[in-house]
């Protein structure tokens, strides 16, 4: 019974010290969304209004761009996995490989073919243990990225954009990245960033949000293009993939910092599960161990009474 006892307490003195450690690492997760959530809404204002300004050359003028213009035959398009540098995080980097498993799938299905574009150690670590090729892969900023970095990846795309199918170019342009709804939801979702879609006022759909829908009743100023109309896109072109790639990082930082407080605040939830138990069993063992030595005592004094009355 003592064994037991010596048993149980170390495994509720092991929880405890784990317990510590998760709790540690859900505050941190807790203090760091909302420097994170502030970087993702002062990062979308640019972001959206990049991809208007695009949209409006694309509507507003009769132009044929890499950057609006749909190849007649896409044969190779890449897809950007965007997952965490660490774990701890429940399932948010299962969720977004899965979503990028899913997108390769649909497109190898229409007769693509695949490069793929890696940013975290962990989905690194998935494809290189499955022995899938990676053209690049970035680490190390998962949790705090830059413009440097956006800017980064954005070149290397742009890159391989402008080559040709036969020297390992690209056609078009995907990201998969986990996109922070709130401290609860987060939705892993890919977009396709090249070609742009774009959508015109007249093609709304009936059932769109208020705040597209009445896009369509909006008044349009009209647009002049300085020097021309491929100029213009031209410049907005890394500019807009910039913005969109670091859109996609802030968003899936925010995710990955949600993602890990809860899984934190389960784990320390297990753990107070844990200490309950283990202090119950204990306390159970040692109720045990003290009603066998008093049985063993009134059994010996038992014994020793019988032995007396029969001298």
């Amino acid at each position: 019974m003592g064994a037991q006892q010596r048993v149980f307490k170390a495994k509720i003195n092991s929880t405890k010290s784990l317990r510590k450690i998760f709790k540690a690492m859900e505050l941190i997760a807790a203090s760091r969304i909302q420097k994170a959530i502030g970087r993702v809404k002062a990062a979308s204002p640019y972001a959206n209004a990049i991809t208007r300004a695009v949209s409006a050359v694309a509507t507003y003028a009769d132009v044929e761009h890499t950057l609006t213009t749909e190849p007649d035959n896409i044969r190779r398009a890449a897809v950007v996995v965007m997952g965490p540098d660490r774990g701890f995080a429940g399932a948010y980097s299962s969720n977004v490989i899965r979503e990028a498993e899913e997108l390769i799938t649909m497109l190898k299905e229409d007769g693509k073919e695949v490069d793929l574009y890696v940013v975290g150690r962990k989905p690194e670590t998935y494809y290189t243990f499955r022995e899938r090729a990676i053209q690049r892969a970035w680490t190390g900023i998962s949790e705090s990225p830059t413009v440097e970095a956006a800017r980064e990846i954005g070149d290397a795309l742009v890159s391989s954009f402008h080559t040709d199918y036969e020297a390992g170019g690209i056609d078009e342009i995907f990201l998969v990245y986990t996109k922070f709804v709130n401290s609860v939801t987060q939705t892993p979702e890919y977009r396709r960033l090249i070609p742009l879609e774009v959508i015109e006022a007249d093609e709304v759909p009936v059932d769109a949000p208020a705040s597209v829908a009445s896009a369509k009743d909006a008044v349009y100023p009209l647009y002049e293009f300085e020097p021309s109309e491929e100029a213009v896109l031209d410049a907005l072109l890394p500019k807009y993939i910039e913005s969109r790639i670091l859109a996609a990082l802030l968003n899936a930082s925010a995710s990955e910092q949600a993602a890990r407080q809860q899984a934190m605040k389960t784990a320390t939830d297990n753990a107070d599960d844990l200490i309950r138990t283990y202090t119950r069993l204990a306390n159970s063992a040692r109720q045990a161990e003290i009603t066998q030595e008093i049985s063993e005592i009134v059994g010996g004094a038992d014994a020793l009474a019988g032995a007396g009355g029969n001298d």
